[in-house]
């Protein structure tokens, strides 16, 4: 099974992840949820009742389950795209799988906030501000980090073993952008990756 090389995930269970999980993302959708009018109406289309809770459930991750560890960087995001329940409730998620070695290039999303919880192993991980000062950290397992809505930002995996990390996003319909072009407008984080990527 893909989580018993991770003896401290493994002696938690799987029921306990997916419980420490859950208990994130709705501490995130209460503190969102205070922040507008959530649109339950809105949500159900016309030929499901609230009795079908199956237009409330998503299993796309349960291929994440038992699956071998990827080559390279890899992450599967459920958006309202992919789970049409999301819908007006101002949430989605991604998992990120990070080899060793392995980087998520740096990119934004220009309406969302992203809210990281590393489950296993370590990253550095930074934003640029909008006075382009950049913001970098360490992770551990266990830890949360946000990057603020609309920054350019990255992850590395610096370490010999896989990392896993979940996102939360205040959006049900994040957009991603790549910025290639970073090296030339902020050379510092463009020096600062290299070396990363050297070590």
């Amino acid at each position: 099974m893909y989580l018993r090389d991770y003896p401290k995930i493994a002696g938690m269970g799987i029921i306990s992840c997916i419980h420490s999980i859950l208990f994130v993302l709705m501490v995130a959708q209460v503190i969102h949820g205070s922040e507008i009018d959530l649109k339950l109406d809105s949500v159900i289309p016309p030929n499901i009742t609230t009795d079908d809770a199956n237009f409330f459930t998503h299993t796309a991750f349960r291929v994440l389950i038992g699956a071998d560890p990827p080559t390279a960087f890899e992450f599967m995001k459920v958006s309202e795209a992919e789970f049409p329940a999301l819908n007006g409730q101002g949430v989605s998620y991604a998992v990120l799988q990070f080899p060793s070695g392995s980087l998520n290039p740096s990119h934004r999303h220009p309406h969302s906030a992203e809210l990281l919880f590393l489950l296993i192993g370590s990253l550095k991980v930074g934003f640029v501000d909008a006075n382009d000062v950049l913001h970098t950290q360490t992770l551990q397992a266990g830890d949360l980090f946000i990057f603020p809505v609309g920054v350019v930002h990255y992850q590395y995996n610096y370490g010999r073993d896989l990392t896993f990390a979940i996102s939360a996003f205040g959006s049900a319909n994040v957009r991603t952008i790549p910025t290639p072009g970073l090296s030339k407008r902020l050379p510092s984080l463009a020096r600062l990756m290299h070396q990363m990527l050297r070590r």
